[in-house]
Formats: structure tokens, C-alpha cells, sequence
């Protein structure tokens, strides 16, 4: 688990170079911030959240499931992961933060990606998760 990164994932990075190609600029892990989110473009006040379907349990995703062995071990760490996303969201949006959640199974379709960041970034998407 020492080599399982936070930062700097081949999913986060893809997302990166797609936004910085439209043009956008961002803050990256920003600490004062609840959650020290993926992406943040402080002008526009939006968010953009890299997340593994594993270890935020994506619901209905087939790369979520609880492993079989020690699962005293992990299902309490993988839903305390799941609250904290959930308590970090609800500060950011009550700080007037609009928020995009892009799941690592959903980058397989860059295209797609692409069009839901452009709708996010130019304010023709709802927030958390649009």
C-alpha cells in the first residue's frame, strides 16, 4: 500500500493535460481547501475531483467491490473514505464551490470526458458530479 499514490495518478494526470489543452489554468492539492481537492481553477470557483472507483466506491462500478480477505480491515476503511469525500463536498459546496467528479472508470472515453469538462468549465453543467 506504500506505493498506492494520492497524488499525481495516471487518471488525475489525464485530466490535467485535457483541461490545460482547453486552455484552463488550475491549482493543484490546494491545503486550504476541505479535501485538498484534484483541480482547482479559483477564478471560475470550480473543482474538478479525480476519484478511483476502489477507493472511493463508485457506486454500481465493477471495480468497487470490498476484497475478500480482511474485510474487518477494509470495509471500515474504504466507507470511512466514502463520508469523508461526502462531509468534504458539502463544505466546498457550501462555500460556493460548483464540483465535477470524474471516476476512474469513466476515462476510458477521453472524448467524453472532454465534452463533460468543456459543459463543467464553460457553465452549461450541474455540479457534483454533472
Amino acid at each position: 500500500m506504500r506505493n498506492i499514490r494520492a497524488k499525481n495518478t495516471s487518471p488525475e494526470m489525464m485530466v490535467r493535460r485535457i483541461v490545460h489543452r482547453m486552455g484552463f489554468r488550475y491549482r493543484l492539492h490546494v491545503p486550504g481547501l476541505p479535501g485538498k481537492p484534484d483541480l482547482v481553477l479559483t477564478r471560475l470557483k470550480k473543482i474538478i475531483e479525480v476519484r478511483g472507483c476502489f477507493w472511493h466506491q463508485h457506486e454500481g462500478c465493477i471495480d468497487s467491490h470490498v476484497p475478500k480477505s480482511r474485510m474487518e480491515y477494509w470495509r471500515p476503511k474504504l466507507t470511512k473514505n466514502v463520508e469523508r469525500d461526502k462531509i468534504n463536498q458539502a463544505k466546498l459546496i457550501a462555500d460556493g464551490w460548483k464540483i465535477l467528479t470524474l471516476w476512474e472508470c469513466e476515462l476510458r472515453d477521453s472524448e467524453e470526458i472532454r465534452q463533460r469538462l468543456k459543459r463543467f468549465l464553460h457553465g452549461t453543467a450541474r455540479s457534483a458530479g454533472a
